[in-house]
C-alpha cells in the first residue's frame, strides 16, 4: 500500500544518455518514491556526448543528487568521478553516480543487478560449474565477474571478434576461455548455464542465430535483453524445456544501489512493480 508523501526535502536524480527516451528507468525510481513515501523526482535527460563533462559539473546546481548512466557515456562518467568504487574501476564503467562530501563518486551496478535477477528469477543458479557466454563488451566483463565471484568454475566467451574475447578472456585468467561462435555446439554440451549478453535478439535488432540443439537439457538459459520480454533465444530455449531468465530483472535490480544512494532508502523488487515495467514493454511493442 503506497504511503502518504511526507513532509520533508525534495530530492531529485535523472538517467541520461544519447538517445534516451526508450529509458524504463523513470518508471522504476518514480513508482519506488511514491511507494516509500518521498518527495521527489526522476528523469530523463539527453545529454550528448560533447555536453558530458558541464553537465556533471552543473549536477549540483541543477538539484539533482545524482544520476544514472547509460550508452555512450558510461567509460567517460567513470574517468569523471572523483571516487570510485572498485567494481566500477574492475569493469572500467559507470553506471551510477551520486554525491558524497559534495564530491561525485561512481559504481557499476550491473554486476550486482545480474545476480540479484537471478537469485530471484533462478534460485540455484550459481550451482553452474560452467557457463557459456555470448558477446564480449561491457555487459559481458560485468556478468562473467558475477559468474566466477558466485563459484561458476569455468567461462566459455564466444565473440564475433575472437580476438576481442582473447583480450577480455586475458583480464580474467584462466578460468575464461575465448571462442569463435563456430564452437558454440561442442561447447554447448558442457554448459550448466548459457547467457547472451549481447544487444542481438532486442527489438529492431539482428537475432542471435544460434541453435540450442547440442544445449544440456538441464541448462539454465539467461539472455539480458528485456525488450521484447521473450526473445527468440529465451523462445527457444523454453520450447526445449530449459529454465529460463529473462533480462527484465538484471534491470530492475541494479537500479536499487542507486536510489539508495541518493533517496537514503533501499528499495525491493517487488512482482507488482514488474507487472508495471512488463506492461510498459509490451505497449512498447516488446
Amino acid at each position: 500500500m503506497d504511503q502518504i508523501v511526507s513532509e520533508m526535502e525534495f530530492k531529485r536524480a535523472c538517467v541520461i544518455g544519447s538517445p534516451i527516451a526508450h529509458s524504463r528507468s523513470p518508471l522504476i525510481h518514480n513508482y519506488w518514491l511514491k511507494h516509500h513515501g518521498i518527495a521527489g523526482t526522476y528523469d530523463k535527460i539527453e545529454v550528448k556526448p560533447a555536453e558530458l563533462e558541464a553537465f556533471f559539473a552543473s549536477l549540483a546546481e541543477r538539484g539533482l543528487a545524482g544520476c544514472n548512466v547509460t550508452v555512450p557515456h558510461k567509460e567517460e562518467a567513470l574517468r569523471l568521478a572523483k571516487h570510485r568504487t572498485a567494481r566500477a574501476d574492475e569493469f572500467g564503467a559507470a553506471n551510477t553516480i551520486w554525491f558524497e562530501n559534495g564530491e561525485l563518486c561512481a559504481d557499476n551496478t550491473d554486476s550486482h543487478g545480474y545476480e540479484m535477477s537471478l537469485d530471484q528469477d533462478a534460485p540455484g543458479w550459481d550451482n553452474a560449474e560452467r557457463a557459456l557466454v555470448f558477446g564480449a563488451g561491457g555487459a559481458s566483463r560485468a556478468i562473467i565477474a558475477a559468474l566466477l565471484r558466485r563459484g561458476v568454475e569455468h567461462v566459455d566467451l564466444i565473440n564475433r571478434s575472437v580476438e576481442r574475447a582473447e583480450e577480455l578472456a586475458r583480464l580474467f585468467g584462466r578460468r575464461v576461455s575465448a571462442s569463435g561462435f563456430d564452437r558454440a555446439p561442442l561447447l554447448m554440451k558442457d554448459a550448466d548455464l548459457l547467457v547472451n549478453t549481447t544487444a542481438l535478439g532486442m527489438l529492431g535488432k539482428e537475432p542471435l542465430d544460434v541453435s540450442l540443439d547440442t544445449l544440456k537439457d538441464s541448462a539454465l538459459v539467461s539472455d539480458i535483453v528485456y525488450v521484447p520480454l521473450e526473445t527468440g533465444l529465451i523462445k527457444q530455449a523454453k520450447a526445449r524445456g530449459h529454465r529460463v531468465a529473462g533480462g527484465l530483472g538484471m534491470l530492475l535490480h541494479q537500479a536499487v544501489p542507486g536510489f539508495a544512494a541518493w533517496f537514503g532508502t533501499t528499495p525491493e523488487v517487488t512482482p507488482a512493480l514488474r507487472a508495471i515495467v512488463e506492461d510498459d514493454v509490451r505497449k512498447a511493442g516488446g
